[in-house]
């Protein structure tokens, strides 16, 4: 039995992961320190139903992946195959007001997980970066060979030096690394921050939603089942260490994804959705654009297509009425 680590178990992806990879046969060892950024009674809810559907094929270690000696500490006596790195601190918006939670977790906790990878004998290490890293580029859709030097965030930042620290040890140390650049990934059992919820949430209790940049944003809009699909298409296909060149540029086994719908959506077919879904009218509020937003974002994603067999399948129209009926049920109970 092949047993992976996944970090940010009871994030909205990591949650997503360990369930598809404990379905398939996979026993699962996940951590995550459950930390207050959003409430943490949906990452205990998320934990709860994984029991409810796996039982012990998931370990839940609580650890912060940042403080390295704790790390080794509570995986001492656990061996995995390979590991799935989804932690992180996320939102483009908060890491403005609060940057040092920013470097610790995903710049120090991402150095920490390379050792590990490194210390265990060199095991294959999935990890997330963000459609964030390509900033204010103008030419859509985003390939991941385009330039990504001028980041418009702290959030972006910190993952565009995540990549640079993983090309670094796959050079180094011949270490397997898959970083994947995902692009809004939404779905049931999302994130509190993200638009669809805070979008559902305001509709349904009829409080305006405010829409920046007056609504002129599109955002490829990827579902949570298809992005779990690119998540363990790279857990099974490490990139090989054979002097080739791979999607990121690396001749290590460095490789580097776009996860995406393939799709650029304005905003305002979102909200359309969500209005049909619920029954209900949006009160839009338009707002001007945010510091450290973009406009639009789009995945070129031929390299995952063709590496990974990456190819999603849930469009808007079906992802969207999926979240809000989920939403609903979730906070009737």
């Amino acid at each position: 039995m092949t047993t992976i680590l996944v970090t940010g178990v009871a994030g909205f992806i990591g949650f997503h992961v360990a369930d598809r990879l404990a379905a398939r046969g996979d026993r699962v060892v996940g951590i995550d320190d459950l930390n207050a950024y959003y409430d943490p009674a949906l990452k205990r809810a998320r934990l709860a139903e994984l029991a409810a559907r796996h039982g012990d094929a998931i370990r839940f270690v609580e650890a912060d992946f940042a403080d390295e000696a704790g790390l080794r500490r509570a995986l001492d006596g656990d061996a995995f195959d390979r590991i799935v790195h989804l932690g992180a601190q996320a939102g483009v918006r908060y890491s403005i007001e609060h940057p040092h939670a920013y470097a610790r977790a995903n710049l120090i906790g991402h150095l920490t997980m390379l050792e590990l990878a490194r210390s265990r004998n060199g095991v294959p290490m999935v990890y997330a970066s963000s459609s964030s890293v390509y900033g204010g580029n103008t030419s859509l859709p985003f390939r991941v060979g385009d330039p990504v030097d001028h980041p418009v965030s702290l959030y972006a930042a910190t993952k565009r030096a995540d990549e640079l620290m993983s090309e670094s040890y796959a050079h180094l140390y011949r270490l397997p690394l898959t970083g994947l650049r995902f692009f809004t990934v939404y779905g049931p059992w999302g994130r509190p921050d993200m638009a669809i919820w805070l979008f559902t949430e305001a509709v349904l209790a009829g409080r305006p939603i405010r829409v920046f940049n007056e609504g002129r944003m599109q955002r490829d809009f990827t579902y949570i089942d298809d992005a779990v699909t690119g998540v363990v298409a790279a857990l099974d296909r490490a990139p090989l260490d054979d002097g080739m060149v791979k999607p990121g540029g690396s001749r290590s086994p460095h490789a580097i994804y776009n996860i995406g719908n393939n799709r650029a959506e304005p905003l305002g077919r979102l909200i359309d959705l969500i209005e049909r879904a619920s029954g209900r009218t949006a009160i839009r509020d338009l707002q001007p654009m945010q510091p450290g937003d973009v406009p639009a974002t789009f995945a070129d994603i031929a390299d995952a297509a063709r590496d990974l067999g990456f190819n999603p399948t849930t469009g808007l129209d079906a992802g969207v009425p999926r979240f809000v009926d989920w939403y609903r049920r979730y906070t009737d109970r």
